[in-house]
C-alpha cells in the first residue's frame, strides 16, 4: 500500500512540473510579444497605401511650391530691374500656381538637361517657351499648345540682305541653344553650329561676331533684336519651320491636364489675352 502511494504521490509530482513549465513558456511567449520593440511592432502592421502617391498634383499642393524650370527668354521669361521673373510664361505661371493655392518658384535650367530636372524632381514643369517636338511630347506629359512660333535667323542688320533665302545661309556658323528646336533645324540642314547654354547667349554671339548668325524663337526675336532694343544691329530674316509652344511636366502628370483647365478658364476669361497683350504675344496666342 505505501509503495503504490508513494508511486501516485510521484506521479502527481510529475505532472504538476509539467504544468508548471508550460505556464512558465506561455508567460514567456507572451512577455516576449509584449515586450517587442515598437518598430517591429510596425513592420508587422498592415501598411496603408496612399491614394495620392502617383499625383503631381497632390505632390505640389502638399509641399506649397510649384518649381519652375526657364531660362532668361523675353518675352516668356526674364528679370525685371529688380531681379523678378516676369514674362508672358512666368505671369501665367505665377497665375497657375495661385489657382493652386501655392508658391512659385523659378530656376533656370541648363536646357539640354531639362528632362533630367524633371524626373529628379529638381523641377515640377518645364514652361519657357517650349516647342512641343516629338523628342519632348515622348519624354514630357505636356499641355495643349498656347502660342505659335517659328525658328528665324538672326544676322547683322547690315548684311541681312544677304540671307533671305534658307539655301543663301548655308556657309554661315551659327550658334543656338544646346537642346533647342533652333538646334534641331540646323541639325537637320546640316549647317555648322556652336550649341550655347541659352538663346540669350546665341544673341550675344553674333553680337559679338563669334559667330555669323544664329537661330531663335520669332517670339524672342520681335522682342530682342531690330529698333528700340539692346540689339539694334541684329534682325531676323528666315523663317525655318512653323511649331507650338506647350509646357511639359513628368511623364503621367496629372498637372498638365489642370493646367490645360486653367487655360481655358483663363483664355475664357480674357486673362490670358490680356497678359498677351502685355508683352507682345497676342498674334501668337492659340485659343483654349
Amino acid at each position: 500500500m505505501m509503495k503504490n502511494m508513494k508511486k501516485l504521490w510521484a506521479l502527481l509530482l510529475a505532472l504538476t512540473m509539467v504544468l508548471s513549465l508550460a505556464a512558465c513558456g506561455g508567460s514567456k511567449e507572451e512577455t516576449a510579444k509584449e515586450e517587442a520593440p515598437a518598430e517591429t511592432q510596425e513592420e508587422q502592421a498592415p501598411v496603408e497605401e496612399n491614394a495620392d502617391a502617383d499625383s503631381d498634383l497632390a505632390y505640389v499642393q502638399d509641399k506649397g511650391v510649384l518649381v519652375v524650370g526657364i531660362t532668361d527668354f523675353e518675352p516668356m521669361d526674364y528679370k525685371d530691374a529688380d531681379g523678378n521673373w516676369i514674362g508672358f510664361d512666368a505671369d501665367m505661371a505665377q497665375a497657375f500656381a495661385e489657382s493652386l493655392g501655392v508658391d512659385v518658384e523659378f530656376v533656370e535650367i541648363d536646357w539640354d538637361n531639362k528632362v533630367l530636372e524633371l524626373d529628379s524632381q529638381a523641377i515640377d514643369c518645364v514652361w519657357n517657351g517650349m516647342t512641343l517636338t516629338d523628342e519632348v511630347t515622348s519624354a514630357m506629359e505636356c499641355s495643349n499648345a498656347y502660342c505659335n512660333n517659328a525658328q528665324v535667323v538672326i544676322v547683322p542688320a547690315d548684311k541681312a540682305d544677304q540671307y533671305q533665302t534658307v539655301e543663301a545661309c548655308a556657309d554661315l556658323a551659327f550658334a543656338v541653344e544646346a537642346g533647342s528646336a533652333g538646334e534641331a533645324e540646323i541639325s537637320a540642314l546640316g549647317y555648322s553650329y556652336t550649341p550655347v547654354k541659352a538663346q540669350s547667349d546665341a544673341l550675344m554671339e553674333v553680337a559679338a561676331g563669334t559667330s555669323d548668325a544664329a537661330v531663335i524663337d520669332s517670339l524672342m526675336a520681335a522682342a530682342m533684336v531690330g529698333e528700340g532694343t539692346g540689339y539694334a544691329n541684329l534682325t531676323y530674316t528666315v523663317g525655318l519651320n512653323s511649331e507650338e509652344y506647350g509646357v511639359g511636366f513628368r511623364k503621367g502628370s496629372d498637372l498638365a491636364a489642370a493646367l490645360n483647365d486653367f487655360f481655358a478658364a483663363a483664355y475664357a476669361d480674357g486673362s490670358m489675352i490680356e497678359c498677351a497683350e502685355t508683352y507682345g504675344v497676342q498674334a501668337a496666342l492659340i485659343a483654349q
